[in-house]
């Protein structure tokens, strides 16, 4: 039986992750998207299920007025130390993703990333993210792809009812396409990205964790093997083939009416 995750769930997920030296960001391309649309100055932001809310730090940090939506107190807790650093622009709100309580017409961009394969029926919180944009915002939704490992270990741990979140779902991009176009947003950008690092070296270091052993979050950084690495998986990323082989996929749907 699929099992959505009730707020305790996620409390007790962030409970686990407040020390954010040992806990990796977002996918890089997620904020990489949202720059891409242009300068976010003086824009409304809104991040639902924001998690840390580090991407949001750096939105408020380039002048946008961001507001964090999330229904978990130990989420929220964890960007209230981050939004000491940017006190004027970042606002947190507690509140559920399907009736937020705002406006319509709010925003300029909505933004979630790890959120919507949480849902039987995600298609009414793109709705809701397409009412609080203003006519010609963007909504950038970010999702796990169907046809990577992370998908098959997933799979075998919500078999055994092992996984953290009970149960998720995955993407592929004419199904995230499609899910946007229901929404009534129109699909001007997509991408996807790989784990940075891999996924086997981060279960690997989850695993040494646990037995008190710290390897490094970025084993190789700045070495001259990972800029080729990086630089060759973004020239990949170009290839619309790539988002079949990318733990995560992303679009950015556009509100005309």
């Amino acid at each position: 039986m699929k099992k959505e995750p009730t707020v305790s769930v996620w409390n007790e997920f962030w409970n686990r992750k407040k020390d954010l030296k040992k806990v990796y960001p977002s996918s890089p391309s997620v904020l990489k998207a949202i720059l891409g649309m242009g300068p976010v100055n003086g824009l409304k932001i809104l991040e639902v299920g924001a998690g840390t809310g580090r991407d949001s730090l750096e939105l408020a940090k380039a002048g946008a007025q961001v507001f964090i939506l999330d229904y978990s107190e130990e989420s929220l807790k964890i960007a209230r130390e981050l939004a000491m650093l940017a006190p004027e622009n970042l606002h947190l709100v507690q509140g559920d993703a399907f009736n937020a309580p705002f406006p319509s017409e709010t925003f300029d961009i909505v933004f979630h990333q790890g959120l919507a394969e949480h849902f039987k029926n995600p298609l009414p919180l793109l709705k809701e993210n397409a009412r609080l944009l203003k006519k010609g915002g963007f909504c950038l939704c970010d999702v796990p792809q169907t046809f990577h490992l992370y998908t098959v270990l997933k799979q075998i741990l919500i078999a055994f009812d092992k996984w953290f979140a009970g149960w998720e779902t995955q993407f592929t991009m004419p199904q995230l396409r499609k899910l946007m176009k229901n929404a009534d947003l129109e699909v001007v950008h997509e991408y996807g990205d790989w784990m940075r690092p891999n996924l086997i070296y981060r279960i690997l270091r989850e695993m040494g964790l646990k037995f008190g052993i710290e390897l490094p979050k970025y084993p190789l950084n700045k070495t001259l093997y990972q800029k080729w690495k990086d630089g060759l998986l973004d020239a990949l990323s170009r290839c619309p083939a790539s988002r079949y082989t990318q733990v995560c996929i992303g679009a950015v749907g556009r509100k005309n009416v």
